[in-house]
């Protein structure tokens, strides 16, 4: 019997995948209904970025990240929905926090990077996309 602990081959991507998924949509989706239910107070501390009002950007940002999370979660055009989070990710390290300590920026570095795996991981067979974009046979 072959030990699959010890083995370096994935377990299941498919699983990975979606596990993956619904780790970073979720949290995607928490980060922006929480920016949604505490709209006003958020909106207060947004600034003007990358020549966008402050409204505007932190509109962008909190929708990006309620319905990219989502869209994540259960798969779906997952690779292109990684995109602007990965540029809302970019803005947040390379302007927003640039000044900041790597404490204060390394979550959004870590978000950022965790889209680079998303992308290349794809949505896998646990997901919208698989059963909307499979080849049929």
């Amino acid at each position: 019997m072959k030990n699959k602990i010890l083995n370096t081959l994935p377990l299941n991507t498919d699983v990975a995948a979606l596990l993956l998924r619904l780790i970073f949509g979720g949290l995607f989706f928490y980060h922006g209904y929480d920016s949604l239910a505490h709209y006003k107070l958020y909106l207060s501390y947004s600034k003007d970025i990358i020549g966008l009002p402050a409204r505007l950007a932190f509109d962008l940002a909190v929708y990006t990240q309620f319905f990219c999370g989502i869209f994540i979660a259960i798969g779906f055009l997952t690779r292109i929905v990684v995109l602007p989070i990965a540029f809302a990710m970019s803005v947040a390290v390379l302007v927003v926090h640039a000044k900041d300590p790597f404490q204060v920026k390394e979550l959004a570095l870590l978000y950022l990077l965790l889209t680079t795996v998303v992308f290349v991981l794809g949505s896998g067979k646990y997901s919208l996309d698989y059963l909307l974009f499979r080849k049929k046979l």
